[in-house]
């Protein structure tokens, strides 16, 4: 009787899947921090205080972006802006808002659709005391 052997390529391709799966574990993340969510957020100013800045940050965060209002404001009674495309590192940003006489107010939002933050005169104000 007369056994034959033949060689498996068994090996190679077990080595190769291996390989397409390192990959895409390696890679994956990275492409999907390429793609970081983006937003649009429109702040609405009902309260009696103009809004002269809005800053930007991750929610755990304490360092902010820059001001997104430049030289502008939202007027009080009414006014509002919308900032588009507002990449977000995570599934949420921190907005805050800071008014004509030097008080915050703080908003976490989702970045998964588009946002409305009303700001109030009920809202609570970090003005620092």
């Amino acid at each position: 009787m007369r056994i034959t052997l033949r060689k498996s390529s068994f090996g190679v391709t077990s080595l190769a899947v291996l390989g397409i799966f390192v990959g895409m574990m390696v890679c994956g993340p990275l492409l999907s921090r390429a793609h970081a969510p983006s937003t649009a957020i429109t702040i609405v100013n009902d309260s009696g205080r103009e809004v002269r800045h809005v800053y930007l940050s991750p929610p755990d965060s304490n360092n902010w972006g820059s001001d997104q209002l430049g030289s502008s404001a939202i007027a009080p009674n009414g006014g509002s802006v919308t900032i588009s495309n507002v990449s977000c590192g995570g599934s949420s940003i921190k907005v805050i808002a800071e008014d004509q006489e030097g008080c915050f107010i703080y908003k976490v939002v989702t970045c998964s659709e588009n946002v409305t933050w009303t700001i109030t005169n009920n809202d609570s104000r970090d003005c620092g005391n």
